[in-house]
């Protein structure tokens, strides 16, 4: 019980902490003890979850989780789901820069192809966290099933994981000016691209396809054969609400200016998208029958409001708003009810949905979350570090970014650093005066 009481007053001491961060620099308030605040949280966090990472691998997932085998997927599940919908800003921005050639989102392509590794990161780690014997974790790669969906999912991740790697791996080539190398990167580009595309869209809608193996467990507020379909329709929504949130944290963080007809763009194909996600709920719901079990249980009635009032309704009314769309704070703060939308849908199915068939057997440990917030704490400074000491953004006018960071063939770059720096224009000398 002391250890448990410990572990949530870090947890929340943590999280506190960590949100006053996130809106102290949303608001440009940074009173001067912020960073040694952040910092402390960061290093107490990790010390507690490198101690609960010891006792879980000595004394196994009994020792640091509420799980049990009548419920064996507990919050981590969840969180994992929600990691690769959250990752999905990846291939959305990839898809649109070099599928469909809509060329003025490409200042933002590599940050999101950053972020989606890192959530992908995370992602691996949470499940080699999370499953019992994580040294069997290469089994499915060479154990093949192929009547299993979680054999199709495992596939469709780890090749992901890979692209998104290959992709990314310009930037750091741009660092050590290997140029030949990125011209070799710069002709594999678009079948990278593709294959990117083509295995986040399998791996995101079968996600979905897990659960309906057992639609008899999960509450019909969600049970649905449409579920693959839900889940690759809210990636892409919440795939670029990320991309909103990234974009205006970053330049926050690192001084760079604010592209506010791209923010703009990105809220009104993100309202798109929700409205079209509300409708196929709704039609589905219709056709179902579900709107009667809205109300049984009330509490996962009100979760379901929850999701779709602050999660879909109310972003995309947001993101309609002439008002807001001139605000990126507004658009911000909508872009996070989207991923607090989707995130409570991945719960809702793997957990609280199957509470009314199980029983209220599980509630998460502090330990459990400790873990999972070390893991994002981790993904968001290896984002920093690595936006601080890579070419991640692309070179401003300021004249602070040196040219030649930027060689001609970098296929992740905007279209201007692909352009080799010549050097300033020769000055024209002015005509004497007669």
């Amino acid at each position: 019980m002391m250890v448990e009481t410990a572990g949530w007053s870090v947890l929340i001491l943590c999280s506190g902490i960590f949100l006053w961060g996130a809106w102290a620099a949303a608001v440009d308030r940074r009173p001067p003890f912020l960073a040694p605040a952040l910092t402390g949280a960061l290093s107490l966090l990790w010390s507690v979850a490198a101690v609960v990472l010891t006792v879980r691998f000595i004394n196994g997932l009994g020792a640091t989780t509420a799980m049990t085998d009548r419920f064996p997927w507990g919050v981590w599940i969840g969180l994992i789901q929600a990691g690769v919908a959250v990752s999905s800003g990846g291939y959305v921005v990839a898809a649109t820069v070099h599928i469909f050639h809509i060329r003025r989102f490409e200042p933002v392509l590599r940050p999101m192809v950053l972020t989606a590794f890192l959530g992908y990161c995370f992602v691996a780690a949470s499940l080699f966290i999370e499953v019992g014997r994580p040294y069997r974790l290469w089994h499915p790669i060479a154990m093949w099933q192929h009547h299993s969906i979680m054999f199709e999912v495992a596939w469709c991740v780890t090749l992901y994981m890979t692209v998104l790697a290959l992709e990314f791996a310009p930037v750091v080539l741009e660092r050590f000016r290997m140029h030949t190398a990125i011209r070799v990167m710069h002709i594999i580009l678009m079948p990278l691209v593709i294959a990117g595309v083509i295995l986040s869209t399998l791996h995101q809608s079968s996600l979905g396809s897990m659960f309906l193996i057992v639609p008899q467990k999960i509450h019909p507020l969600w049970s649905s054969p449409l579920l693959p379909v839900i889940y690759l329709i809210s990636s892409v929504a919440v795939g670029l609400a990320m991309t909103m949130i990234a974009s205006f944290f970053s330049s926050k963080a690192f001084g760079r200016a604010l592209d506010a007809s791209l923010l703009k763009s990105l809220a009104s194909a993100a309202g798109l998208v929700l409205g079209l996600y509300f409708l196929v709920r709704a039609v589905d719901f219709t056709a179902r029958g579900a709107w009667t079990s809205v109300l049984s249980p009330a509490w996962l009635g009100a979760f379901f409001a929850l999701e779709m009032g602050a999660g879909v309704l109310w972003p995309a009314l947001l993101f309609a708003t002439a008002k807001s769309l001139d605000d990126p704070r507004r658009l911000v703060a909508g872009s996070f009810g989207v991923v607090f939308g989707v995130t409570l849908n991945r719960l809702c199915v793997s957990w609280f949905g199957m509470v009314p068939h199980t029983g209220p057997v599980y509630f998460p440990s502090s330990m459990e979350l400790i873990i999972s917030l070390a893991l994002v704490a981790a993904a968001v400074a290896a984002f920093a570090l690595a936006a601080r000491f890579l070419p991640v953004f692309p070179a401003q006018d300021e004249g602070h970014a040196r040219p030649e960071q930027a060689p001609r063939h970098a296929p992740l770059a905007p279209p201007s650093s692909l352009r080799s720096a010549k050097g300033p224009a020769p000055q024209v000398p002015a005509p004497e005066e007669a």
